[in-house]
């Protein structure tokens, strides 16, 4: 039965190594080509150089601001990695991306590790594959950004507990190695998003408990002094970050950021309960559909330990997040290698666990309107290469539409497949279309998408005009991070008065951004020197964090 052989067919090390080899290869594509995301990530990329820049590794900063929004944990990283492939003075992308790229690819290893411990090794192979290809995952795993390591900190201490798991029910002692693994992931998991790693890591075994009325797995643990091994991790830069900034950090971090997500939206990302349920019909495509089916085999299964501890994984951190009144879809990554083991141990299982399509008449229509949603969804992301390029670059791509046409029928065999309820072959299908969709639009479609990677283009512009080594750059019109990045940090975000102040008390080596909507405003700001203004050449694009259309010059003084 279901979970009752735990960790006797697990997968092989050489097959664990294979499927991370093939994780790293897939999240590869587009890490050097693809300009930094606009917002998060260039404020990460530009704290990280600047804190190799300044030598200071307490105080994070963005320009001249500091960054009190979290910890330092993701920046050391990322400046380790910078400073190992010496890339800081040519401010290359893909530098300050490889701790995503390094923690996800373990996270997929780690999460088929656990579903063979779990399921067995075909479950514990479908699920690591499954994550693998998930619109959300294939994403995070490419920006330099926290989630990714955050992720990596989850499974690990749940991988810990797992293990401790298995010791109680082969009733052997739990070896210490197994408690500093999770206490330590937890600690990490504080050095990089703080109390977020809490959620997780306590509510499962602490659920569990409740649920068997049982805390021996927590008393494995060793609670009584693990906590000191996390603290050890955090308090060293709690301490100097807290000296450094006076407490501000902590009025910030805690109780602006943190605490202020939970009582209302932040940056117009207040978003009712069941926003994430919604979203996960896409950021987990394309196991959505699976996880939907498998549904009625986990209520059967519900009281195996196995399921339960995957439950008590899932559910409270799911509520708590629907719960708080800011929502963005990375929130609930945590769940998500839990979610696929869950799935894939489900559809490993032969009857009468797994029984294909439900029962019930409402149910069967239930599952079929979400079928036809996700089918939906696979068309759309196999269309999205050819009608991106063609709406924003006004361009028919030869390679773009041979990738949908690669990837469509592929979409249209694992339908084929659910409709005959082979379930097994559908995931087949529908992954295989994944790798192809990911590593096309990477390579192929994004790169080329000109008219949103406006910051790239306007740092070739002012490069291309640099009218003196100690040039000092304004931009009026265009104040993404990713422009300050990829300048060096040295760029004033200011209005057109500012900027014309600018250039008016340095002539020689002031020039400034601007869009034709702020040009007359700028121009006249100039007074007198107007009649001197050059103009070095436009940019003209999309921004695509606002949807505004932007035809943006760069102006100059010609000297008196």
């Amino acid at each position: 039965m279901l979970g009752s052989r735990w960790g006797q067919h697990p997968l092989s090390r050489r097959g664990l190594a294979l499927l991370g080899l093939l994780a790293f290869f897939l999240f590869l594509p587009g890490r050097a080509s693809t300009p930094p995301f606009d917002r998060d990530e260039p404020r990460y990329m530009e704290a990280t150089a600047q804190m190799l820049e300044s030598g200071n590794f307490v105080d994070v900063r963005f320009q001249d601001k500091p960054r009190y929004l979290q910890p330092a944990g993701i920046y050391w990283l990322e400046a380790a990695s910078v400073a190992v492939t010496g890339t800081l003075k040519t401010r290359a992308v893909w530098a300050y991306r490889l701790p995503s790229l390094l923690a996800m690819s373990a996270v997929v290893v780690l999460t088929a590790w656990m579903g063979s411990i779990l399921f067995g090794a075909t479950a514990g192979l479908a699920a690591g594959v499954m994550l693998m290809v998930s619109v959300l995952v294939s994403a995070e795993s490419r920006m330099g950004t926290i989630d990714s390591t955050l992720l990596l900190s989850v499974v690990l201490a749940q991988a810990a507990l797992l293990r401790a798991l298995c010791d109680r029910e082969a009733g052997r002692p739990t070896f210490l190695r197994t408690a500093l693994l999770y206490w330590g992931a937890i600690g990490c998991g504080l050095m990089l998003k703080g109390p977020v790693i809490l959620i997780p890591s306590l509510a499962t075994p602490l659920c569990l408990a409740a649920v068997e009325r049982n805390f021996s797995l927590w008393r494995r643990l060793r609670p009584a002094w693990g906590w000191l091994v996390s603290l050890a991790i955090l308090l060293p830069w709690c301490v100097a970050i807290g000296v450094v900034s006076h407490g501000e950090f902590f009025r910030r971090a805690v109780g602006t950021n943190f605490l202020g997500k939970v009582a209302s939206g932040q940056q117009a990302h207040g978003l009712p309960p069941g926003y994430h349920l919604l979203v996960f019909l896409i950021a987990f495509w394309p196991g959505s559909f699976f996880a939907a089916a498998a549904l009625p085999a986990v209520l059967k299964s519900r009281t195996l330990l196995s399921v339960r501890y995957l439950l008590c994984w899932i559910i409270p951190h799911w509520v708590v997040f629907e719960a708080i009144a800011t929502k963005l879809p990375h929130y609930v990554l945590p769940t998500y290698p839990a979610i696929a083991i869950l799935t894939a141990g489900m559809l490993a299982q032969g009857a009468p666990v797994w029984a294909g399509w439900p029962r019930a008449v409402w149910a069967r229509l239930a599952l079929g309107a979400y079928g036809i949603l996700w089918t939906a969804v696979g068309v759309a992301l196999a269309l999205a290469g050819p009608v991106l390029v063609w709406t924003l670059e006004h361009t028919l791509s030869l390679p773009a539409l041979i990738l949908a046409a690669g990837t469509l029928p592929l979409v249209g065999l694992s339908v084929v497949f659910i409709c005959r309820s082979e379930l097994r072959k559908a995931l087949l299908a529908s992954v295989a279309s994944a790798v192809l969709l990911y590593i096309g639009l990477f390579t192929v479609v994004v790169p080329r998408l000109h008219s949103i990677w406006l910051a790239p283009r306007l740092t070739a512009l002012v490069t291309a005009h640099r009218p003196c080594g100690q040039m000092e750059v304004s931009s009026v019109s265009f104040s993404e991070p990713s422009l300050v990045f990829l300048l060096g940090g040295k760029v004033h975000l200011e209005g057109a008065a500012d900027a014309a102040r600018r250039m008016q008390a340095n002539e020689a080596c002031a020039v400034a951004l601007v869009d034709v909507k702020d040009s007359e405003a700028f121009l006249a700001a100039l007074g007198p020197a107007r009649s001197r203004v050059q103009t070095y050449g436009s940019v003209t694009g999309m921004n695509y964090s606002n949807g505004h259309h932007l035809t943006i010059s760069l102006y100059g003084l010609t000297p008196r």
